[in-house]
């Protein structure tokens, strides 16, 4: 089912997609994959600004993995384990983890007019065992897809699928090595809340999924629809894509370090003011 003819598809290509312009009649069909140690908010921050946004444009949203039935977020131990990073601390105690029930297998999925690749720990354990289940079903579907998504590492499994070959993406700061590490003639940009490419837009780590997100609605479904589902939210998001301070914080080569690592946010839609002191976090 195709939501948005030939010509606005290109005018999307070119940055220039009038916001709203979708047939709100027709049901927008929206898959998200799981996969065993899947990132929790790289789901679910996305799928909450989505589900918000549902009462106002007829959508699905399906969740998919290999079998239907429920996706924990944590995934079996890696093969190969790599070793430990300085800036995230090891883990004590036992991870703890959500579940989510996969409603479809790649096998019998829906016809999709939007894919969002999460990412999570348990993508390397994939990769240690040369799972290539989701590159595969990424691959399959690209062509019959309005738009492809993804979030933190689910980069790396669109690099993997050959979808980004000639296009800009980013990915998660802290796991940048690894991520950037597949594919090929990928132009990764290390500073980039997120990155828009044609139909292919891709996030930094984690929360920055709903900073990507709350940006694709709008352009999608129109900036009233996006506004009053992020500010019924109340989150505040970051709405400069070329801002990423984790870039510097993960010493990423090639990262701006002259911008501020601070970001001034408030409600969308609303005037407001920032303190022009300095500050530092605790």
């Amino acid at each position: 089912m195709k939501l948005l003819v030939p010509q606005a598809l290109m005018l999307l290509a070119e940055g220039a997609l009038v916001s709203g312009a979708l047939d709100r009649d027709k049901a927008l069909s929206i898959g998200i994959i799981l996969f065993p140690g899947f990132q929790p908010l790289d789901v679910i921050g996305p799928l909450d600004i989505f589900a918000g946004a549902s009462g106002q444009q007829n959508m699905t949203i399906s969740f998919l993995w290999k079998i239907a039935g429920p996706v924990s977020s944590v995934g079996p131990p890696r093969l190969f384990p790599a070793a430990p990073r300085p800036n995230l601390p090891p883990a004590i105690y036992p991870r703890q983890a959500v579940s989510i029930m996969a409603t479809h297998s790649f096998a019998d999925a829906p016809p999709l007019d939007i894919l969002l690749v999460p990412g999570g720990m348990g993508n390397r354990y994939l990769n240690d065992t040369a799972d290539t289940a989701m590159e595969d079903f990424v691959a399959a579907r690209y062509s019959s897809l309005q738009y492809l998504l993804s979030v933190c590492t689910g980069a790396a499994t669109l690099a993997k699928s050959g979808v980004l070959r000639g296009r800009k993406a980013t990915t998660n700061k802290a796991a940048w090595t690894w991520a950037t590490s597949f594919g090929e003639g990928i132009q990764w940009t290390p500073t980039a809340r997120w990155t828009e490419d044609g139909n292919v837009w891709t996030s930094s780590g984690v929360s920055a999924g709903m900073d990507m997100t709350y940006e694709f609605v709008k352009v999608l479904l129109g900036q009233d629809i996006a506004a009053s589902t992020i500010n019924g939210m109340e989150y505040t998001p970051h709405t400069e894509k070329g801002w990423d301070p984790y870039s510097v914080v993960f010493n990423v080569a090639g990262a701006d370090t002259s911008r501020p690592l601070g970001d001034c946010v408030g409600p969308v839609g609303f005037n407001f003011e920032c303190a022009g002191e300095k500050l530092t976090a605790a």
